[in-house]
C-alpha cells in the first residue's frame, strides 16, 4: 500500500498572508494538492470549471448536500460554498497532502467528520502588522478594515482549537515551517500503524523461532 496523503486545513485572519503562502508552496515544492470547492457562484472572467471552483446549479448543490458528498459547506452572500469528498479522497490516495484553505467554522466541520485532519493558523506577528498590510492593499475602505479587525477578533477565539500556529512573517521561513509541519505528521504513530504491525508480527515469529534473520 503507497504512502497516504494528509489532509491540511489551513484557516487565518484576513491579511495573514495565507493565499501567498499556499501560492508559494505549490510552486516550490511537489507532493501537495490544492483542495477546490464547489459553489453555486457564476463563474468570473478567467475562471475555469474544476480549476478555481466546480461550478455547479443551487438543485445540485443541495443534492450534494443531501447525500453527504460534502465535507462542509457554508452559505455566503446567497451563494452555496463546499468542499467535495470525492475530489479530497481522490488527491489523498493518490499520495498527495491536501491543502484546505478555509475559515475558522468551516474548519470546525472538518475536524468532525475528518478527524485525522491536521488544523493549522496562519497569523502575522502582530496586529499593527496585520492592519499595515490590509491598509497596503489600497483597495480598502477604513470601514472595511476595521471590520476585518473585528472579524479576526472573532476568529481569534478559534485558534485553541488548532494543533499549529505559523508566524507569517517571513514568507520563506513560514513555507520552511509548514513542510516541517508536515513532514512531523507524516510520522506520527497513528500513521505508521501498518508498519509498526508489520515490523511487530515478524519479531513475534522471531521470537518463536519460526524465522530466521
Amino acid at each position: 500500500m503507497g504512502k497516504k496523503g494528509i489532509l491540511i486545513v489551513v484557516s487565518g485572519f484576513s491579511g495573514a498572508g495565507k493565499g501567498t503562502l499556499m501560492k508559494e508552496l505549490i510552486r516550490t515544492r511537489e507532493g501537495f494538492a490544492l483542495s477546490v470547492s464547489a459553489t453555486t457562484r457564476a463563474p468570473r472572467e478567467g475562471e475555469m470549471h474544476g480549476r478555481e471552483y466546480f461550478f455547479t446549479d443551487r438543485d445540485r448543490f443541495i443534492e450534494m448536500i443531501e447525500n453527504d458528498e460534502l465535507y462542509e459547506y457554508a452559505e455566503y452572500q446567497g451563494n452555496f460554498y463546499g468542499t467535495p469528498r470525492s475530489f479530497v479522497d481522490e488527491r489523498l490516495s493518490e499520495g498527495l497532502d491536501v491543502i484546505l484553505e478555509i475559515e475558522v467554522q468551516g474548519a470546525e466541520k472538518i475536524r468532525k467528520k475528518f478527524p485525522e485532519a491536521v488544523l493549522i493558523f496562519v497569523t502575522p506577528p502582530s496586529v499593527s502588522e496585520l492592519v499595515r498590510r490590509l491598509t497596503s492593499r489600497g483597495s480598502e475602505t477604513e470601514e472595511k478594515i476595521r471590520g476585518r479587525i473585528l472579524r479576526a477578533a472573532e476568529e481569534a477565539e478559534y485558534i485553541s482549537g488548532y494543533e499549529y500556529v505559523l508566524i507569517n512573517d517571513d514568507l520563506d521561513v513560514c513555507v520552511e515551517d509548514l513542510l516541517a509541519v508536515v513532514r512531523a505528521e507524516h510520522t506520527t504513530r497513528m500513521r505508521k500503524t501498518e508498519e509498526l504491525e508489520a515490523i511487530s508480527e515478524e519479531l513475534a515469529l522471531y521470537r518463536k523461532g519460526e524465522l530466521e534473520l
